[in-house]
């Protein structure tokens, strides 16, 4: 399968999409939007496998990261392609890795950030505007290329933390 494009600067709408690929053909994945950006951007969480050991994985904490959550989303596509072939990743048997971990990953922390770096923001909009005033402050920070800060200069997330139904 390849669902994951790795030859593409990622943004917060190929995740979505990606995600809802990856659920429509992995039906067991658990996917959960778990807050929203300061722009109403969603941030996922995928849990993996159903064990008692846990894992947490994030990606694209800063908006430069964002090939963090291209290897984060090909990790969840290449586990569950092995999960459904009976297969291993990594050398580990993916069933035994199921069942005894439990995975979760947050593909991309600060969708907006990842979105800004990337040219996925209009360039007339208010988020955008925000984006460069505050870099205005920095002026040794290239701007957007190296831009690590958020969107209005305010706490860049607003998420309930791990809450997933059962």
């Amino acid at each position: 399968m390849n669902i994951v494009p790795t030859n593409v600067l990622y943004n917060s709408s190929i995740l979505r999409e990606n995600l809802t690929l990856l659920n429509h053909t992995y039906p067991f994945l658990n996917i959960q939007v778990v807050g929203n950006s300061v722009l109403g951007k969603p941030i996922y969480v995928i849990k993996l496998g159903k064990g008692p050991n846990k894992v947490f994985y994030s990606g694209s904490i800063h908006a430069n990261e964002w090939i963090t959550s291209v290897l984060l989303m090909k990790f969840i596509e290449n586990y569950c392609d092995s999960y459904i072939s009976n297969g291993s990743l990594y050398g580990y048997p993916i069933k035994q890795l199921f069942n005894n971990t439990t995975i979760y990953i947050m593909p991309m922390v600060n969708p907006d950030g990842v979105d800004l770096v990337n040219g996925n923001i209009n360039q007339n909009s208010t988020a955008y505007r925000n984006a460069v005033a505050i870099s205005n402050r920095f002026p040794d920070i290239p701007f957007p290329s190296g831009w690590k800060s958020n969107i209005n200069g305010e706490s860049f997330i607003n998420f309930h933390f791990l809450v997933f139904k059962k």
